[in-house]
């Protein structure tokens, strides 16, 4: 997508990082969490420690998230480019291929010292990461950026208000599931095979944040996350062969590939290295909410996807319950 959804590209902890890179997702993918509930290493510090931090350090963090979060959403944008020439299916090849050469890079997995204890989570994570790119970029494909990243989005949001007994989470919810709804209303021009893949994308990222609790627990570092990638990319190398062969890329197609791999999973997973170490967990989840109308902004401005006014209304809806939701909590 989260690329989930088109999203963000969101890993295990703060020193280990995390992003749906392995994204992201994403978009998504590309990707995000919303707040230290969803991974275990983003504490939630006292309320005074961002007054703590010097003002320099905090714009720095703040201007990297909106970064991270433009890249993530335009690399999905210049991914869709290339998808007359090589299918959805073919950018994700190159955007799983980019991802787990910077994941392996910087995470260096000793995969001779895992057991198979570490390895079932790991090899999960590989299963849902692709397949969540894939349908996110599918998505895009069919009902746009905007629309298709703010569905995905729907899997952290969910994760996040799953369990939660406060009133505030409920309406939150609601708010949401009526948003739901109004996107996804019976009219002639619905393309309902699109929104089921952004649907497919968002319970593909919450799999993917329930998988990273459990590699963070198994797995030292960032290793986890980085086997999960370059196990994500020998699956799709049949993939990318069979598209090569059956549908040669041009080198304008191949560009595009690769650029969106680069924008949407290496650049927002090392900006998240940045930020962690910046910006509190809440205030990272609350921006990592903004995605959707980034996606959506993005969409209008570099792809002409204009949404009508019950779209964004819908759109504004969702990020409003995550961030009331996140706001709303108490350390």
């Amino acid at each position: 997508m989260r690329l989930a959804p088109a999203s963000r590209t969101p890993f295990p902890r703060a020193t280990e990082t995390a992003h749906r890179t392995v994204p992201t997702p994403a978009g998504s993918d590309p990707g995000p969490v919303l707040d230290s509930g969803l991974d275990p290493g983003l504490e939630q510090g006292p309320a005074s420690d961002l007054d703590r931090r010097p003002t320099g350090r905090r714009f720095a963090g703040v201007a990297t998230m909106i970064g991270s979060g433009l890249s993530n959403q335009t690399g999905a944008a210049i991914g869709s480019q290339a998808f007359p020439a090589i299918g959805p299916v073919g950018v994700v090849a190159v955007r799983q291929y980019v991802a787990a050469i910077v994941l392996l890079a910087v995470g260096r997995p000793r995969l001779r010292s895992f057991t198979w204890w570490q390895w079932r989570p790991v090899v999960g994570l590989a299963v849902v990461f692709g397949t969540m790119n894939l349908s996110l970029y599918s998505a895009i494909d069919r009902i746009g950026l905007g629309l298709a990243v703010t569905l995905e989005f729907l899997g952290p949001l969910c994760i996040a208000l799953a369990g939660s007994r406060r009133r505030v989470d409920a309406c939150c919810a609601l708010v949401a599931a009526a948003a739901v709804v109004a996107l996804m209303r019976p009219r002639p021009s619905a393309d309902y095979l699109g929104m089921g893949l952004g649907l497919l994308a968002a319970v593909c990222w919450a799999s993917y944040i329930l998988l990273n609790r459990a590699v963070g627990r198994r797995v030292p570092g960032a290793q986890g996350p980085a086997a999960a990638a370059g196990i994500s990319a020998l699956m799709f190398l049949p993939v990318g062969i069979a598209v090569a062969v059956h549908q040669p890329p041009t080198v304008s197609a191949a560009a595009y590939a690769i650029i969106a791999g680069v924008l949407s999973s290496a650049v927002p997973y090392l900006a998240d290295l940045f930020t962690l170490r910046r910006v509190p967990a809440q205030a990272f989840g609350l921006f990592m909410s903004v995605n959707p109308v980034l996606a959506a902004l993005v969409g209008w401005v570099g792809l002409g996807q204009s949404l009508g006014w019950t779209e964004w209304t819908s759109v504004g809806a969702i990020v409003a319950a995550n961030a009331l939701s996140i706001l709303t909590r108490r350390g």
